[in-house]
């Protein structure tokens, strides 16, 4: 990946990311070698925060025989774990890896924040210390799905049960940038979940968005497409409320699973191991796309699964890197502040 580019005096900006270093299920020793691996491949522009309980995280260090001048260990000794209430665990734990992580990137002096840790309490601490951008009501996360060709984005993945046809149409347009700058998608294509390709299909909230994406120019709307189209590469970005997403994320997740298990059953293990089908192991599995983003708010934050292995960690970095090189954050800002309809 290219460095960012230079300021004015020709050096390169640092580019500073905040890694949840107590957040998963195998923490810390998978966030930690995680973070070595993303420094192994990425430019000299990049320095590493992690941020956790500094015995712990140093603990871990030790156990590699690494360079450790572009990371950074900030001490932040309470964790929030799984089973927590979010938001009473983010008022009531000042400490924790995942508050003063967001608190960095608030207070300017981080750029990206990551965690593979309570999901909820991310989406909450990114709500309340970054906030939102004029014009988005709700943040969304935004989900990688292989397809046939390129990834294909889903969003919302899990952030809102409910939405409304306005939030909807706002995820449309926040997709579509994620798509421009991180994808590389120069006209990303847009389509809205439904039961049926028909206008008339789907309930109340799905008709009354599809009337208002079919009249937004800020973005190209091809109508709807059912589930199975989103494998099939139908479009660049899908937009669905955060019930239906969690959904079809959470049983891909299985249906990838039980594939590689019934080839490994039926299948000679030499085939297997064959070049082709390791290429194929490499779509389907959800570490090679690192983490999803939180897209909406004013700044960047990345849920990863929380049993990421180090791989995924590895690759959520190298998303956030692109994420505040390609000026994802500002980019945003424009497509709400420019769309008078939207906001």
């Amino acid at each position: 990946m290219a460095a960012s580019s230079g300021s004015r005096s020709g050096k390169s900006r640092v580019i500073r990311i905040a890694l949840d270093a107590m957040g998963g299920d195998f923490a810390p020793a998978v966030p930690v070698t995680g973070a070595i691996e993303a420094l192994s491949e990425l430019p000299a522009s990049c320095q590493i925060q992690l941020i956790g309980r500094e015995a712990d995280v140093r603990a871990e260090l030790d156990k590699h025989d690494v360079s450790q001048d572009r990371l950074l260990v900030i001490d932040a000794g309470e964790v929030i774990e799984m089973n927590e209430k979010p938001l009473a665990a983010i008022r009531g734990k000042r400490r924790s890896s995942i508050r003063v992580g967001l608190e960095l990137q608030k207070a300017g002096e981080s750029d990206a924040f990551i965690s593979a840790g309570n999901t909820g309490a991310v989406m909450a601490a990114s709500t309340l210390f970054l906030g939102l951008h004029p014009g988005v009501d709700r943040p969304a996360i935004a989900a990688l799905f292989p397809t046939a060709g390129k990834p294909a984005l889903v969003l919302d993945a899990g952030a809102n049960v409910d939405c409304s046809p306005r939030e909807l149409r706002g995820f449309a347009h926040i997709g579509s940038v994620y798509a421009r700058d991180v994808l590389g998608r120069s006209d990303p294509s847009v389509g809205l979940l439904n039961i049926g390709e028909e206008e008339e299909k789907g309930n109340e909230a799905v008709r009354n968005t599809y009337e208002l994406l079919a009249n937004d120019p800020g973005i190209r709307f091809v109508g709807n497409v059912e589930g199975r189209d989103i494998l099939s590469g139908a479009c660049d970005v899908t937009v669905c409320d955060g019930f239906v997403g969690n959904v079809l994320l959470k049983f891909y997740e299985t249906v990838a699973h039980l594939f590689r298990g019934l080839l490994e059953r039926e299948m000679e293990q030499s085939v297997l191991r064959g070049d082709g089908m390791r290429r194929v192991f490499k779509v389907l599995d959800y570490s090679e796309y690192g983490g999803a983003p939180l897209l909406g708010v004013r700044g960047v934050s990345i849920i990863c699964h929380g049993r990421s292995p180090s791989r995924a960690i590895k690759n959520a970095i190298g998303v956030a890197l692109q994420s505040v090189e390609s000026k994802l954050n500002q980019h945003i800002a424009a497509e709400f502040a420019s769309r008078e309809s939207v906001t």
